[in-house]
């Protein structure tokens, strides 16, 4: 039993100890904490902005408020995606990780450190931009966003970012090359996904993707041509969160650094 015991407290004190030095990583580099912040003000800012500026005159936002109070998202998920990219690539880019692999020889550690290190930011920036982006659309659009789809809506913008950051940071892990990661996740997410999901052939597969599948959830109404529920389309895009950061895993374990 005492084996046991030891054993269990040398493997808690490894993990606060890698836990701890990802958390140094972030505060020391401005590239890691900065993104946040940028993604949490696109979120907030341009939501309440373009609220303030279209809000009373636009149907579309009263029709299905969701689309409204998340509007700012669109453009703050794009630094959420810069943001996981260089929580993991930035390493191997700078060979850096050599050294982390020194320090925290377990692999698996090493990367559960760095995954919980960035779905604990992106959580951060989940309800705040939720508390934000809806207090901002209420304050322009006094009427129709506070219907049965809330409670639904608001869980999905705190758990999207969530989900995207450590889809993205599975992904970059995997790949294990930044320049690639980032080259593949921001036109993906910003541009090729929409676009796909306007062309009438691709258009019912384009639907599955990971963040059209978790932005469906977002949403108040509901869209015939959507195969899916709200709920499944979150679950879709934790299915695919869930394939990547095992995806990532593996790459690490299999790899050399």
């Amino acid at each position: 039993m005492s084996t046991i015991t030891a054993t269990a407290t040398a493997t808690a004190t490894a993990t606060r100890n890698a836990l701890r030095a990802e958390r140094i990583k972030f505060t020391t580099l401005r590239s890691l904490w900065i993104t946040p912040l940028v993604a949490l003000l696109l979120t907030v800012g341009l939501g309440t902005a373009v609220a303030a500026v279209v809000g009373g005159r636009d149907d579309s936002f009263t029709e299905d408020p969701g689309l409204g109070v998340h509007y700012g998202l669109n453009f703050g998920q794009a630094a959420l995606v810069c943001f996981a990219v260089l929580l993991v690539g930035q390493e191997f880019s700078t060979r850096v990780i050599g050294v982390s692999l020194t320090a925290v020889p377990h692999r698996g550690r090493l990367y559960g450190a760095k995954l919980a290190l960035g779905a604990a930011v992106a959580l951060a920036v989940g309800l705040l931009g939720t508390v934000g982006s809806f207090t901002g659309y209420a304050a322009f659009v006094p009427d129709g966003w506070d219907g049965p789809a809330l409670a639904r809506s608001a869980t999905a913008g705190v758990l999207y970012p969530v989900l995207l950051v450590v889809f993205c940071l599975g992904l970059t892990a995997a790949l294990r090359n930044l320049t690639a990661a980032m080259g593949l996740l921001l036109p993906g997410v910003f541009l090729l996904s929409p676009l796909l999901s306007g062309v009438p052939g691709v258009r019912h597969a384009a639907q599955f993707l990971p963040d059209r599948a978790g932005q469906y959830a977002l949403r108040y109404a509901d869209d015939p041509q959507v195969a899916y529920g709200h709920w499944t389309g979150l679950l879709i895009m934790a299915g695919w969160t869930a394939a990547a950061a095992y995806g990532g895993l593996r790459g690490l374990r299999r790899h050399a650094a």
